[in-house]
């Protein structure tokens, strides 16, 4: 039996690397984005090679909707098929209250994980809804608990476009169903990577992970693992879901 082909987006370190190394070891073929870290990217790709994955590696920025549709007409030349996308790509944008932040920045934020994330959705049923032609397939969205939690004095701008993100997929859950896809997310809490650094509180980590119910932040393979399940055969039921990844908080 042919091994299945995962796309992940923003593969090239955190919750994406993590996802791109255990997918390999069970069985998934790859098709990794990264933007800019050529490094990172390559270390990950050497690393799922060597776990049996058969990796094509793509680089470019999610905000541009010719990345989004090249990157699936290259995997599916590649591979011959695409049966998860795992939508990981995205930032924090500036750190600050709402009053601080620019229109740029505001729109960057949302470029990078709505509008991003929406074509790289809009590609994938394109390509696996079975009312398109397909043989059906799932997306699993990164979006986040500061959906729900809002990021106050920090990330307003960061939980809007997750918000953004859940909605999008409950939405296009419900609107494909029936055509042999399957749409959830998860919605990590306080992880372990370099995410908070890059948005400006590199202490974030010590500073919040005691005020998590479970005492600690979480790690990107304990996000990975729900990533997995959520693709996988073992979750035929669950659509239109939002899983919290985040230790109680």
């Amino acid at each position: 039996m042919s091994r299945k082909v995962m796309m992940i987006t923003g593969a090239g370190r955190g919750i994406g690397a993590a996802t791109a190394r255990m997918a390999a070891s069970r069985g998934y073929d790859l098709c990794l984005t990264y933007q800019r870290d050529n490094a990172s990217a390559e270390a990950v790709q050497r690393d799922c090679e060597a776990a049996g994955a058969k990796v094509l590696l793509l680089q470019g920025s999610v905000e541009d909707e010719a990345h989004a549709v090249g990157a699936f007409e290259a995997a599916i030349k590649h591979f011959g098929r695409i049966d998860v996308l795992v939508n990981n790509a995205g930032g924090t944008g500036p750190r600050g209250r709402l009053e601080t932040i620019t229109h740029a920045g505001w729109a960057d934020t949302m470029g990078a994980n709505v509008t991003g994330l929406a074509m790289f959705c809009r590609e994938a049923v394109k390509r696996m809804s079975t009312k398109q032609g397909g043989k059906g397939g799932a997306i699993v969205n990164v979006s986040s608990r500061a959906s729900e939690l809002g990021s106050a004095g920090e990330y307003v701008h960061y939980a809007a476009s997750k918000a953004a993100v859940d909605t999008l997929t409950i939405g296009l859950a419900r609107e494909v169903a029936q055509e042999g896809m399957r749409v959830n997310a998860v919605n990590p809490g306080l992880i372990e990577t370099e995410i908070h650094a890059r948005g400006g509180a590199p202490d974030r980590l010590a500073r919040l992970g005691p005020l998590v119910p479970m005492g600690r932040p979480g790690k990107p393979e304990e996000v990975a693992e729900c990533i997995l399940f959520l693709a996988s055969d073992a979750a035929s039921y669950v659509t239109a879901s939002c899983m919290q990844v985040g230790g109680g908080r």
